[in-house]
């Protein structure tokens, strides 16, 4: 992620910490817990420009009402502070995607929320020589079969990176690179689904998070706020006392089989990745870097949702 991207995102994760604030605080006692990653966040929302914090406010300001129409027990008022913080990075290794958490610690309830500006990639995974996908997304190790494969690709672009080659000087990336390290990839995830039926549900867990969330996209070209449920585990859409929510959101089933793994018609770089249940996700692998390393990125978006996936369109005003 370059430093631009990485300002914008953590600045509008700033800018929803603090329209939630000032909403929420119309309402009941609100506070916001100091930690590194507000700090972080703060650094970056002020190397935005005056037009971008207003526009990021805006954006954030415009899904405010919808999320408390999801979860009247943001709003309601029992007299206890509910607590408002930013997430560390190394939860998102862990598997957990929510940046911002709304919490009352007395009531042993949260909720959290994923940020994101103007993209809706769900995850940046890489493989590389010493990673084990396998395990890591799935907790099942990768085999001997998967490390075969791709040591002949690694030990090329590790060759490469020795020559100071830059990788868009590398002829053939495609036939060299893309199909034979997207190709073991496919392979070893068909032998472990084979061993593993979990691994279906283990891989939209590990792609989208371990916990419900509600996911905040910000298309500034559209001027809309785009704010996606995510409630596979139940823990979402609570009544407050006797206040239910006025946005119904569904509880989501997990997938239990891999229908169908292959390569995207026409490109070379891409798989895709169909599970029953209406999931389905899209590998792009790619070199993050300018230079040529033994080391190579996945863009991986959500291709296709449950019914029971709740959008909702927040226009701004």
């Amino acid at each position: 992620m370059s430093k631009l991207s990485n300002n914008q995102g953590r600045g509008y994760e700033y800018a929803c910490l603090y329209e939630l604030y000032d909403e929420i605080g119309k309402y009941r006692p609100v506070r916001i817990i100091a930690n590194s990653s507000l700090e972080a966040a703060k650094r970056a929302y002020a190397t935005l420009t005056a037009t971008e914090k207003k526009t990021y406010r805006i954006s954030a300001k415009a899904m405010i009402p919808a999320l408390f129409e999801c979860e009247p027990r943001i709003i309601e008022n029992d007299g206890e502070f509910l607590d408002l913080y930013i997430q560390q990075d190394e939860e998102g290794e862990k598997g957990d995607v929510r940046d911002i958490i709304v919490a009352r610690k007395a009531l042993r309830w949260e909720i959290g929320l994923s940020i994101k500006h103007n993209h809706f990639a769900v995850k940046h995974s890489r493989l590389s020589p010493t990673i084990d996908f396998g395990e890591k997304w799935f907790g099942y190790a990768c085999s001997n079969s998967y490390w075969r494969e791709i040591e002949p690709v690694f030990n090329y672009l590790s060759k490469q990176k020795e020559r100071g080659k830059k990788f868009n000087e590398l002829p053939h990336k495609e036939s060299d690179i893309y199909v034979p390290i997207l190709n073991a990839f496919m392979n070893e995830l068909k032998a472990q689904y084979k061993k593993h039926q979990d691994i279906p549900r283990k891989m939209v867990e590990y792609l989208l998070s371990k916990y419900d969330f509600y996911k905040v996209i910000s298309v500034d070209k559209r001027k809309l706020t785009e704010m996606q449920a995510y409630n596979t585990h139940g823990t979402l859409n609570k009544s407050a006392g006797k206040t239910r929510p006025t946005i119904l959101v569904p509880i989501s089933t997990l997938p239990t089989r891999i229908v169908s793994i292959g390569f995207v018609p026409r490109r070379n770089n891409t798989v895709e990745l169909i599970f029953d249940g209406g999931w389905s996700f899209s590998f792009r692998i790619h070199n993050a870097e300018t230079y040529a390393t033994p080391s190579l990125k996945f863009d991986i978006q959500l291709t296709g949702v449950p019914t029971s996936i709740v959008t909702i369109n927040c226009i701004w005003r």
